[in-house]
């Protein structure tokens, strides 16, 4: 008789295949390049602060800045913005929370036409206690 034919042969169903154990580094490794690094993109999530009423109210009772963000913009990258372009050689501004939200165009009408203007995301930013923004150039 054949020796192979002796020897009892494993099934593929017989064991699951074991799935290899992420390691934590290769999770902190991967959180680390979820955070947004790109300088461009960075300078082009900020288009404007937004200058109202309820916004200088906000700010002044909650040190909250408001801003017309890009409407792809992410909380992180909100973030990383603000502290990218208002943090200075002497200071460097610490956002604590990001509240984003959509504000819906209003409908409009020409004549007989009906319209709509653009949606577009404003950002709430908390910074953290003792900050603050300037946003007139500095001389």
């Amino acid at each position: 008789m054949n020796a192979a034919a002796d020897k009892p042969q494993a099934k593929p169903s017989d064991k699951p295949a074991e799935k290899p154990q992420a390691k934590p580094a290769d999770k902190q490794q991967a959180k680390a390049s979820d955070k947004p690094q790109d300088r461009q993109r960075l300078m082009t999530v900020l288009l404007a602060p937004q200058i109202s009423e309820k916004s200088t109210f906000v700010g002044e009772k909650n040190n909250q800045y408001v801003f017309r963000v890009a409407a792809d913009a992410t909380k992180p990258e909100i973030k990383a913005a603000v502290e990218l372009l208002f943090s200075t050689k002497d200071k460097k501004v610490q956002v604590a929370t990001v509240q984003v939200l959509n504000v819906k165009g209003k409908g409009k009408r020409f004549g007989r036409f009906e319209g709509r203007r653009r949606n577009w995301k404003k950002a709430y930013v908390r910074l953290a206690q003792g900050q603050e923004i300037n946003f007139q150039a500095a001389e």
